[in-house]
């Protein structure tokens, strides 16, 4: 049984955390039996801290978003050719617990769905300490300068844009494998293209913390009967109990749902989603081919993403909601757009057709085969 380490970071229902378990489900449905466990390097280390750095963090980008934005940027994004020295302290912080991590659980192969693990192992194997093959699953449509790449044995990217990124920087090419960010393999792929409708059923999302600026978005709805919205507050009890008060009956407040199979369901019926540019819900959506519609980006990650989705002509941004209102109306006009959603659809499928033809479980197995042949040589 081959034991499969698996790095997000935080606690947090995140990404990272959805991707790791759904590459887990993956694993658990193939013949060969794999031990999977994950692992955060920051509640391994430092134990309880762990939840005192996640509550200052969710505080810190809803109090000083332009300041995190900024922090976020020069940090990850606009890095120098000696940046790495910037990264001392994780190194310091991490970087012995992460080899007294290994040692401990000895994996077979170690898949990192956060950038910091991926650092760190990367420094270990530049300095000859380990040899474990490892994976980057990336959880974002781009790549921040913190991910390994120099020894990192293998690389799942969300786009041919990041594939040619990682060429550009020395990275063997039969070690990319371009398959959109994964999803749990119950979202299925929709076929269909929405049929013409006059009312319609649109999903509202803020991530499973329920974050971004959702009440807000509720409250300047004014729907007119054609829209019947149902928000998805993950686990923000109190927007959940906004909306139940209100006792609308265009909107239905949805509490935290952890079956994925009951979300593929939610998608199934929504002919869109208003949502913030979060890489996961997105990768969903689009497997989906549900029309997106951006009300708020978070700073940091969601604000690229962001840039990506309108350049690729993937999701419509909703302009200026929170000074004019006119949601339902934007939304409306997109849907009841026969020439708007051929040219979406055709964008998505223009994306679709980047992504590697085959399914994504055969591309793991094929890439875990590989990886379990190595460690042997």
């Amino acid at each position: 049984m081959k034991r499969v380490l698996f790095m997000p970071f935080l606690r947090i229902s995140s990404g990272h955390h959805h991707v790791a378990d759904g590459i887990i489900k993956y694993l658990e449905e193939m013949e060969e039996e794999f031990d999977c466990e994950k692992v955060d390097i920051l509640s391994y280390t430092y134990g309880p801290v762990e939840k005192l750095v996640s509550l200052t963090y969710l505080k810190w980008i809803h109090s000083f978003p332009d300041f995190y934005s900024w922090l976020y940027r020069q940090a990850a994004i606009k890095t120098k050719p000696d940046q790495k020295r910037a990264y001392r302290l994780f190194k310091l912080l991490f970087l012995s617990r992460m080899r007294k991590l290994i040692a401990e659980k000895k994996p077979d192969v170690i898949i990192c769905t956060h950038a910091l693990p991926s650092f760190l192992l990367n420094e270990l194997k530049t300095k000859k300490i380990h040899s474990i093959p490892v994976m980057n699953v990336y959880t974002d449509y781009f790549i921040n300068q913190i991910w390994g790449t120099d020894t990192i044995d293998y690389h799942l990217v969300p786009s041919r844009e990041i594939m040619e990124e990682l060429v550009n920087k020395g990275v063997n090419p039969e070690q990319i494998h371009v398959t959109g960010i994964p999803v749990h393999p119950h979202i299925r792929r929709n076929q269909t293209i929405q049929e013409t409708k006059t009312d319609f059923s649109v999903l509202i999302s803020g991530g499973n913390l329920g974050a971004g600026a959702l009440k807000t978005l509720i409250q300047k709805l004014q729907p007119s009967g054609r829209i019947r919205y149902l928000v998805l507050c993950g686990k923000n009890e109190k927007l959940y109990q906004f909306i139940d008060q209100l006792n609308h009956p265009k909107i239905r407040a949805l509490p935290y749902i952890s079956s994925k199979l009951e979300i593929s369901m939610f998608y199934d019926e929504a002919d869109a989603i208003i949502t913030k540019p979060g890489g996961v819900t997105v990768s969903e959506c689009l497997m989906k081919k549900i029309p997106i519609f951006i009300y708020h980006a978070l700073p940091g990650q969601e604000e690229v993403n962001f840039q990506f989705l309108i350049k690729k002509g993937l999701a419509f941004e909703l302009r200026d909601w929170e000074k004019e209102g006119k949601v339902e109306k934007h939304i409306l006009a997109v849907l009841q757009s026969k020439q708007q959603l051929e040219q979406l659809y055709k964008q998505v499928n223009q994306y679709h057709a980047e992504l590697a033809g085959d399914d994504f479980s055969d591309i793991l197995k094929a890439v875990l085969s590989k990886m379990n042949e190595e460690k042997r040589t």
